[in-house]
Order: C-alpha cells, then sequence, then structure tokens
C-alpha cells in the first residue's frame, strides 16, 4: 500500500509540474503581445525608448530566451522525465520487485525517447530555410553554410521543428478529445443526471429478473445431467452481470448518500446556466475559427505559403476582442487565461468520457478514486501537448492579435490602421509557430478537422440521454477487489 501510494504522488507531482510548465509557457503569449504592442504610440510612431533598433531587439532577445527556457523544460518532460516516471513503474507492475532492473529498463525506453529528441533538433537546425549555395560550390562550403545558418537564428530553427512536432500531436488530441469536449461538457451541464432513486430501482429490478434466469439455468441440472455447453456459456454470461449489477448497486447507494449528489441537485440551474455558457463559448470559437481559415482560404497564397497571411480581410469577432482589450493590460491576459482553461477543461471533459485511445485500442480509462498511475501520466502527457497546441489556436482565432498585438503603422497624415506589414515588430511567438512552412498547412488543415468534429460531436451528444449518476464508474471488466477499494 505504502509503494501504491508513492507510485500515485509521484505520478501527481510529475503531472502538476509538466502542466504548470505547459501553463506559464501559454501564459508568456499575452506578455510578449504586450510588449511588441507598448512599443509604439496609437498614431503608428515608436515610442522614444523604443525607437532604437537595438533596444527593441534586445527586449524581443530576451522574450525569445524566456520561450528557449520553456520550451527546453517542456521537451524534457515530454522526452525524458514523463517516458521515465512511466516505464519505471510499468516495470514494476510487471518485474518481481527487483530496483536496478526496472531503473534499467526505463532508461533503456527512455533513451529511445531521448533520440527521437535529438533527431528533431537535427532535423530543425540543418533543414535549409533560405536556398543553399550553388551546385558549384565545395562540400565544405555547403556544411559551412548549414553551421553559419544554425549560429545565426541562435538554434531557432532546431527548438522551433521540435515543438512544432508536438504541436501537431496536440492538435490530433485537440480534434480527438477537446471538440469533442466542447459539446459533451455544456450539454451534460444542461441535461443534469438520471435520478439516483429511479436507478436504484432500475437496477434492482434488473437484479432480480437475471437471478430469475439464473435460478431457471440452474434447475436443468437438480437431477444430475450436466447443462449442455450453450447453458454453461449463459450462466457464466448472466452471473458476470450481476455482479456487475450488484457492484452498481453498491455504488448507486453511495451516490444517494453522498452529499455532494444533494448539492449538485441544489444547484441545477446554475449547471444549466454554465452549460449555456459554455456552449455559447463554443460556438463563438467554431465562428471564429471558420472565419479565420476562410479568410486564409480566400487571401493567402495557398498551400506552398502554409496559408499564412499578414492581417486580417474579414470581421473576426474574438480577433476583435482581443484588439479592444489589448491596450488595458490585464483585460486580454484574463481572456486568454479563460480561453487556455476552458480548453483544459473541455479537454478533460473529452478525455473522461472517451478515456484514452491509440487509434482502435483502449489503454485506459480516467474514473474518479481509481485511475491507474500509468493513465495520469498520459492524462498529463496529452494536456501538455493540447496547452501546446492552444498558442496556435489562440492565433488561428485571433491571428491579428497574435501577430502585431494592437500595433498601428501610419497609412497617410491622420489615418493609422492595425499593422499586417513589415513596418511592425512580429511577436516571438508567432516566428516559433511559422517557423516551417508546412506545419502551418498542416494545422490550418486541422482546424478544418476540428470544426468537424465538434459539430459531429454535437449531433452525438444532443442524441444521446442523461447519464448515470455513476457514469464510467462500474463497468464489467472492473475487478472485485478493486470496486471493493473504491467502496470503503
Amino acid at each position: 500500500l505504502d509503494y501504491i501510494f508513492l507510485h500515485i504522488v509521484v505520478s501527481t507531482i510529475t503531472a502538476i509540474c509538466a502542466l504548470a510548465i505547459a501553463l506559464i509557457t501559454s501564459a508568456l503569449l499575452p506578455v510578449d503581445i504586450f510588449l511588441v504592442s507598448f512599443m509604439k504610440y496609437p498614431n503608428g510612431t515608436y515610442k522614444e525608448w523604443a525607437a532604437n533598433n537595438e533596444t527593441r531587439g534586445h527586449i524581443e532577445d530576451t522574450v525569445l530566451y524566456g520561450y528557449y527556457t520553456l520550451y527546453s523544460i517542456i521537451l524534457f518532460c515530454v522526452f525524458l522525465w514523463i517516458p521515465f516516471v512511466y516505464f519505471y513503474y510499468e516495470e514494476r507492475d510487471d518485474d518481481t520487485g527487483n530496483k536496478c532492473s526496472q531503473v534499467k529498463n526505463a532508461l533503456k525506453y527512455t533513451i529511445g525517447f531521448a533520440i527521437v529528441c535529438v533527431v528533431l533538433l537535427l532535423i530543425g537546425a540543418f533543414v535549409p530555410l533560405e536556398a543553399p549555395p550553388s551546385q558549384n560550390s565545395t562540400q565544405w562550403e555547403k556544411v559551412q553554410y548549414l553551421f553559419e545558418e544554425l549560429s545565426s537564428s541562435h538554434g531557432l530553427p532546431a527548438l522551433s521543428f521540435s515543438i512544432s512536432t508536438l504541436t501537431l500531436i496536440g492538435m490530433l488530441a485537440v480534434i480527438t478529445y477537446t471538440a469533442y469536449g466542447m459539446s459533451v461538457l455544456p450539454l451534460n451541464l444542461i441535461k443534469g443526471t438520471r435520478s439516483v432513486a429511479y436507478e436504484r430501482l432500475e437496477n434492482t429490478e434488473d437484479i432480480d429478473d437475471v437471478e430469475h434466469q439464473i435460478e431457471k439455468l440452474k434447475s436443468k441440472c437438480k437431477d444430475g445431467r450436466p447443462l449442455s455447453s450453450k447453458d454453461r456459456r449463459n450462466l457464466q454470461e448472466l452471473e458476470g452481470k450481476l455482479q456487475v449489477l450488484q457492484r452498481r448497486g453498491r455504488h448507486l447507494e453511495i451516490a444517494e448518500r453522498n452529499c455532494c449528489t444533494k448539492v449538485g441537485s441544489a444547484l441545477r440551474p446554475f449547471k444549466i446556466l454554465l452549460g449555456i455558457f459554455f456552449i455559447l463559448v463554443a460556438l463563438l470559437f467554431t465562428i471564429a475559427l471558420f472565419i479565420s481559415n476562410l479568410d486564409k482560404a480566400l487571401h493567402s497564397a495557398g498551400i506552398s505559403s502554409g496559408f499564412i497571411i499578414f492581417g486580417t480581410n474579414l470581421t473576426n469577432p474574438l480577433n476583435e476582442l482581443l484588439l479592444a482589450l489589448q491596450p488595458v493590460f490585464p483585460l486580454d491576459y484574463i481572456l486568454i487565461t479563460i480561453i487556455t482553461v476552458y480548453f483544459v477543461l473541455t479537454s478533460m471533459a473529452g478525455i473522461r468520457n472517451m478515456g484514452i485511445w491509440f487509434f482502435w485500442i483502449r489503454l485506459y480509462k480516467i474514473r474518479p478514486k481509481r485511475t491507474r498511475p500509468q493513465a495520469l501520466l498520459f492524462l498529463c502527457m496529452i494536456l501538455l501537448l493540447i496547452v501546446l497546441h492552444t498558442s496556435y489556436m489562440i492565433y488561428s482565432l485571433a491571428p491579428q492579435y497574435v501577430m502585431y498585438g494592437s500595433q498601428k503603422y501610419l497609412v497617410q497624415v491622420n489615418l493609422h490602421v492595425f499593422c499586417f506589414t513589415d513596418q511592425c515588430t512580429v511577436t516571438r511567438s508567432y516566428l516559433f509557430l511559422h517557423k516551417f512552412w508546412f506545419f502551418s498547412t498542416i494545422y490550418y488543415f486541422g482546424n478544418w478537422a476540428f470544426i468537424g468534429a465538434f459539430l459531429i460531436g454535437l449531433v452525438v451528444s444532443c442524441c444521446k440521454g442523461k447519464k448515470s449518476v455513476i457514469e464510467g464508474e462500474v463497468e464489467a471488466d472492473d475487478s472485485d477487489i478493486s470496486d471493493d477499494e473504491y467502496v470503503h
């Protein structure tokens, strides 16, 4: 028991620290945007302290080093820390208890992840972003060119490629879990749960019915005749079903006595209002994302440019809201925080309802008080990648805001417009997100997939009835031991 407790504590601390780093990284985005916006007056001219290119460069480099530090820690968590903790305890489940063997096997698997990280960094570092020297150049000149590119960019492409790869995996998690969670969370709040008393009554009737069927089958062999193979299979299935129903009955009894269930019933009106608010926010995000993608489809240079546009040509409600709030620093920061927390909550709701899957194989279930430590680490990894992708999602929702903030430039006398040219300072976050055009192209099509997944999830959630008050707590493949631990 002490070992299990230690296992849970280590997994929880790992999850909290990794998620905290990811959330701090996302919190750097509004600071980055504030700094580039604060460099200019509303009339489009640079402030006195920012008029010097060297001063602006120093501020930009400071923010860049902040991203370097946080993204490097994220790479450490994803490729070293979390895999080592996961495989150490996975080996503990399979091994006889030899700690040296556990550490050795965990390190062996972790080294594999580290090699993947090194490969990603090398690919990002040495893939040329500009035209290489002419074919007449010697091999040494070409190699020298690659190292000059790496030194001049201070390793930005290497780190950008690695983070973009993780963000790409995060995009798949967002399409799978967040899109579904954005529909299932508000609709579950609005619809509520079934009555506990009615569920107990229904469960009791099911138990009586199954017991009657079991007695009927057993009566066939009272005279000493053996049951046929078909009857034995049916008897086994019925006994398994009876055990599940009995466990369900114990959980329903606990739920009926639980004060949280009674408080939840009292807060029903608040839950309905919260559900309506969440579904309106989800629709706002979906509309903003659709407008942004439509703008890219109509006004960008296409696939070869990564569907990148400098500025907005269609009115985007979320972009306009963030631009209006940006001059008063805490307001846009609060809104970005709300958006990030909203994505985390909806992602957790999606994972909670679906479980953790690898293609068609269900790996883990996420359930209150009975989530395995390995599942907790998987959950942490998925949420970390989702939070990482949130930065690009915010860019998709508000491209003008993320690129330039509220900077303006002077077109002609007394006419100032929001930036979409090289006369303004671009945020460091944008450089990380769009260093490689092919990632931007994949993100663009991923946004369409996200919209489609959300709409499908909305239809599925609307068609589903009310969920049970003990939804997901009792399933056929649960063991009696784990159930008894939960009940006690």
